[in-house]
Order: C-alpha cells, then structure tokens, then sequence
C-alpha cells in the first residue's frame, strides 16, 4: 500500500476497488479508484479522501511519505461519500488539520458525518501552504451543489473532482500508462451516467479549466491526465454542448421474437439510408454502456411488446434511466408489437414525450407476428423520416 508519486511533491494516496461492480445503479465492469492525493510543503495536504471501507488503506499510502498526524489540511472537493468518507479517520490520526470545503461543502459534511469544525471558501478564495498556492472554484451541480475544484500553483495541477473522470481501476494511475482509447470511452461513459444532466453548469467548468495552464487533471476516479489533457478537453467540449452523429439506437425488448423482427425492419432502413445504427436488445445489452451511445446519437428507436396492457420491465427501466438523465432531446420513434391490448408502442411514446424527446411519427405497432409485406413497409416509412 504505497503512494505513488505524480509531480514533484505529490502523491497519489488514494485506493483501488477493483471489484465494483455498481455505482447508483451505474454498471462499472472495469471498477473504480478513489484517488487521494498529498502534497507535501511547509504545511501538508491532503486533497479528498476515499470510501470509508478503504480508510486504512489511505492512512497505510499516507504512511508511506509521511506521518498522516503532520497533516495540515483536507481539502474536501466534493462531499459525497465515495470521497469524503474517510475524513473521520484522517482526523482521528491527524488530530490539528483543517477541513476546507465549499460553503454548500461544509453544510454537507455535517450533516453526513456529524458537527465538525470546516472552513468554508469562497469561489477564488487561495490556501498558501509555503511554496504552493491552491485556488478553489465553486462548480456546483458538477454534480452535487457542493462540488468545486482545486488548483495548484506552482505544478499547474488541477484537482478536478468528479470532473473529467471514469469508472476505471488500473494499477498504473497516470494516463500515459494506460490504453487511450479505453480510458476516453469510459469517460465518456462516466459523463453520460453522472454527469449529463448537468451539462450547461459542466460548460461553465470547461470554460473556467480552458483558460488555466495545465500540466496534470487529477481527478477522483480512474486515471490522471497528463500526456492525454487536449484529449479530455476535446471530449468533454463535444459533450457539454451536446454534438450529435448521425447514429440511431435501436433498444427494444421482445416476448416471442415479433418485436426483434420490426427492429431489424428498421435497421434496414437506417443502412439504406446511411446511418450508422446500433441494435441493442435489452435483454443482452447493459442500460449505462447504452447510455454512452444515447449521448451522442441524432435517433432512438424505442420498442417492446405489449406485456399486460402495458411494456415489457427491461423497457420500462431503461424509460425512467434514461428519464433521470435529462437528455438533450433526441429524435424518436416508439414501436412494438402485440396480441390483443397494443398498449405498449403508445406508452413508449408517451414516455418520451414526457422528456420533450421529438417524435419523428405516430407510435408504430404491428399485430402477431408481422409479415414480409408489414416489415417492408415499416422498412420504406423509415426510410422516410430519415433525413
């Protein structure tokens, strides 16, 4: 358990969950970090903390480089507890330090862990430690109103928070050192699930970051960037201001195959038409690796069997999923089949109406068991509404 050294003076103290598996309902197949980091000065601190199950792995990395009762300050990001829950343990140890947190930050702190003393900072407000200036900027709602970040002077480090983060456990920490093209999916996989109802505030971060010299984004999960830096930020422009590609998603459920046959009617329609589509069958595809495409797609295709007079449960949790993340709205169309009721393509619709998404027609059902001539006309009035 040792701390792994990031810059001259810094270290990461944090800890690996290598067996998550879950996060508010999030899938996280890779795992997750909960990154710490010491800086070492004339007076020490230490930048968030981790999960309390993992406090003596924390205290065990401090340990490492120095005494955790020298610590200074505990700089507290963001005060959810994947972060924060460690700060009784450090101050059990490290009896004199200081917690500074937002406003919104120290209201939080104690009414989570109990009344404790925490100075509260404005946004701009600095911290001199000796050779280090930190700054701290308020980024409320990025994503809890508590959230800001931390900048440090000199070493151009940004300690981001939940910003510019992923679900990602590697045993190297440094982004140079990990696979480029999977540490950028699953940051975009983690805005898509976290941080996307919060876009125009993240926008407002993004701006703020943009215009800081940076050498290094450490954040609070997964990896810290520092060769990859323009490639985050290039990520994150495209996803603040919500850039679309011309992709559909295909995401149904089917009772006895009926419904899988409408939706490979519409795949069709979409390859004649040049769309790039994605057929994602619920029972086999993972709701928050879909919500990684919804972000970035121009069409969703919705569909289910009729269940009952109402849709299949697979389809209703991705419906109240996706609800909860406040997409931009998105071209649609609901469809599915039925036996007898035929409720089910019209409470998809309604659904997505109630999300502002922009219906391209009327809900679209078939009865039983659709025929050639049903699917290729389904195929030729999509062909239709595509532009």
């Amino acid at each position: 358990m040792k701390a792994i050294k990031i810059s001259e003076n810094v270290t990461w103290v944090g800890a690996t969950d290598w067996k998550l598996r879950n996060f508010h309902g999030y899938t996280t197949h890779r795992g997750s970090t909960y990154n710490a980091y010491l800086v070492l000065d004339k007076k020490v601190t230490l930048i968030d903390t981790v999960k309390a199950p993992f406090s003596d792995e924390l205290l065990e990395r401090i340990s490492s480089v120095i005494d955790p009762s020298k610590i200074d300050y505990i700089i507290s990001n963001h005060a959810e507890p994947d972060h924060s829950g460690a700060i009784p343990a450090v101050l059990k140890v490290a009896k004199n330090a200081n917690v500074i947190a937002s406003p919104n930050g120290e209201r939080a702190l104690n009414e989570i862990f109990g009344s404790f003393p925490v100075t509260a900072v404005k946004s701009g407000e600095t911290l001199c430690t000796g050779k280090y200036t930190f700054t701290f900027t308020h980024t409320p709602m990025v994503h809890w109103p508590d959230n800001m970040v931390t900048y440090m002077t000199p070493g151009e480090i940004l300690f981001s928070n939940d910003a510019f983060g992923q679900h990602y456990a590697a045993s190297d920490i440094m982004d140079f050192e990990n696979d480029p093209a999977t540490i950028l999916y699953e940051a975009k996989k983690y805005y898509a699930n976290i941080v996307m109802p919060y876009s125009p505030q993240a926008k407002k971060a993004l701006d703020a970051v943009k215009a800081l010299p940076l050498k290094m984004i450490a954040g609070s999960h997964g990896i810290v960037w520092q060769k990859h830096i323009p490639d985050i930020l290039s990520l994150y422009e495209r996803m603040v201001t919500g850039a679309e590609d011309n992709t559909a998603l295909i995401v149904y459920d089917t009772m006895w195959g009926s419904t899988d046959r409408m939706a490979r009617a519409i795949s069709d329609a979409l390859k004649d038409k040049g769309v790039k589509y994605y057929l994602l069958d619920l029972k086999n595809n993972d709701i928050s690796d879909i919500m990684e495409q919804v972000l970035t797609a121009k069409y969703l295709f919705v569909g289910s069997s009729t269940l009952n007079n109402n849709i299949l449960p697979t389809v209703a949790a991705f419906l109240c999923y996706l609800k909860g993340l406040s997409h931009k709205p998105k071209k649609f169309m609901a469809f599915g089949s039925y036996g007898w009721g035929g409720q089910g393509a019209g409470i998809i619709n309604a659904e997505m109406l109630s999300m502002k998404m922009l219906p391209l027609c009327e809900p679209v059902k078939i009865k039983n068991v659709p025929d050639e001539a049903a699917l290729k006309a389904l195929t030729e009035a999509v062909k239709g509404l595509i532009e």
